[in-house]
């Protein structure tokens, strides 16, 4: 199976009616937290932001708590020299909306990888069970091995986010700067999700290793998706299928091959 053909199977197993069931999940969960973030917590801080600025602008003193941990004492600072001078407001400005709608982005993926690593059981059994019944599972995951491997993923993508600091400043390579460590998260939990789920440890290394760069090409395609506003709450169920269905074929071929040699 080539992978245009992976491509039109797993779409066409993401639109069957389990898979759209299971789909409503994770918007219903995202949304709803989302929700209680961005439209409660999220207010006091707009607040909170708003009078700095408003008191910086007219000149008055912004009096900060000395027992505030240091990166509120600095961000605070920030503020107050952005929103000072009439020349640096206006980016000001630009940038909390620009660093707003980065933040609102990577919570939202963040968030639905979290909830679809739940669910990603339940959505390789429906494969396996409609089209890969003659494959043995070796699944190897467990709940102390997938909060390794998140922690390691989170801790190597805020290293990244503090390690391309200087990069954020530069227009066109902010993007790409503010967007790859998302991008290695993304990329590490997905693949350890499905392929943990599917496989035992021998295979997924050996899968892995030997097709890195067709499942970096396949979470990279998946990834550029997920940027469309919003989309991710949906589609995030696809992502799982997809990545099965080409575990599954690669676990078919790899099984084949040590028959052959037995």
């Amino acid at each position: 199976m080539n992978e245009a053909e992976i491509i039109l199977k797993s779409v066409k197993d993401f639109f069957s009616s389990k898979m759209l069931k299971i789909a409503l999940i994770p918007l219903i969960v995202s949304m709803i937290i989302l929700y209680v973030i961005f439209f409660g917590m999220a207010s006091i801080g707009i607040e909170a932001l708003r009078t700095v600025a408003q008191t910086a602008q007219e000149g008055g003193e912004v009096i900060i708590d000395e027992n505030a941990p240091f990166y509120i004492i600095w961000f605070t600072y920030f503020i107050v020299f952005m929103f000072k001078y009439s020349i640096t407001s206006w980016l000001a400005g630009i940038l909390f909306y620009t660093v707003g709608t980065v933040f609102i982005f990577h919570i939202s993926v963040i968030l639905t990888l979290f909830i679809i690593g739940f669910l990603t059981p339940m959505i390789v059994e429906v494969l396996h069970k409609k089209d890969y019944s003659h494959l043995e599972l070796k699944p190897f995951g467990n709940i102390r091995n997938a909060i390794t491997n998140s922690l390691k993923a989170i801790f190597v993508m805020i290293f990244l986010y503090i390690l391309f600091i200087p990069l954020y400043f530069i227009p066109l390579v902010n993007i790409v700067a503010l967007y790859l460590p998302l991008y290695y998260f993304f990329h590490k939990l997905l693949n350890f999700d499905v392929g943990s789920t599917i496989l035992s440890k021998d295979e997924y290394q050996k899968i892995y290793t030997d097709n890195s760069s067709s499942f970096r090409f396949r979470t990279l395609a998946l990834y550029f998706l997920a940027t469309i506003p919003f989309i991710t709450l949906f589609v995030a169920v696809f992502y799982v299928t997809y990545l099965s269905n080409a575990y599954f074929v690669e676990l078919t071929n790899l099984r084949r091959k040590e028959a052959s040699f037995e």
